[in-house]
């Protein structure tokens, strides 16, 4: 058997906050800039979870009868309503406070 060449590589140089963005999604608050909202149609949604399975900020949470986005995290991207298959959601323009 070889040697190697290095020696191993020591886990215990880094830190254990070296990379805590995306560990905590909501400390990240990336719906405070947001151009668009996602509106649940609850008479529509079927609770599928197709919205919840496409969301790339995972911000859907289920409710007892549909699905919602969490507006502090939810960008605004419109993936959950071009996905839905039954139409349930819409997205509409963010009015300034």
């Amino acid at each position: 058997m070889r040697k190697q060449s290095r020696k191993p590589f020591d886990r215990s140089t880094i830190p254990d906050d070296l990379c805590p963005i995306a560990t905590e999604g909501f400390l990240l608050r990336t719906g405070d800039w947001r151009a668009e909202r996602p509106v649940v149609d609850r008479d529509k949604c079927v609770k599928c979870a197709t919205c919840w399975m496409y969301c790339p900020t995972q911000c859907v949470v289920e409710k007892p009868k549909w699905f919602e986005a969490n507006l502090d995290v939810c960008k605004g991207c419109g993936v959950c309503a071009q996905e839905c298959p039954r139409h349930a959601i819409t997205m509409i323009e963010e009015a300034e406070v």
